[in-house]
């Protein structure tokens, strides 16, 4: 018996290669956040190693001064920096599940489309053997055997 193709096949592909792509991205996306994280961590860690001297004059003092908010403006915008690549990673995360939604629909209709053309091909073999053995009872009656008769 001829096996019926699933139309969508090209289409579950496609899916398919888009999962994969977005798979991809998403795992981009989450090492650019951990990296950024590890970035602002090492900015903050400077900051906490920064210390005043014990005894300066007021240039140094100043100077000491301007370098300790120039790290922490660092530090915030590095901050601000992996906060929002953590939210594009999770963007892009989103967008990866989204696309493996849509494959998995695609899938559950290619494997009920298999069983469907398994069912119909099982009925198939059944009506050929039920074919198969009604001729053979019509060919083997014998005349002693009277069929229902009013």
């Amino acid at each position: 018996m001829k096996r019926t193709a699933f139309r969508l096949q090209p289409v579950l592909e496609l899916r398919r290669a888009q999962e994969r792509a977005a798979g991809a991205a998403a795992a981009e996306a989450a090492r650019a956040a951990a990296r950024s994280e590890a970035q602002a961590a090492d900015v903050t860690r400077s900051l906490a190693a920064a210390g005043l001297p014990g005894r300066m004059d007021g240039a140094t003092f100043v100077a000491t001064m301007v370098g300790l908010r120039a790290l922490a403006a660092d530090e915030v915008d590095a901050r601000a920096t992996a906060r929002a690549t953590a939210e594009q990673a999770e963007a892009v995360r989103a967008s990866w599940t989204a696309a493996a939604q849509a494959t998995k629909a695609l899938e559950r209709l290619a494997e009920r489309h298999r069983l469907a053309a398994a069912r119909a091909e099982l009925a198939a073999e059944e009506r050929a053997a039920d074919d198969v053995v009604t001729g053979r009872h019509g060919r083997t009656r014998t005349g002693e055997e009277d069929t229902w008769k009013d």
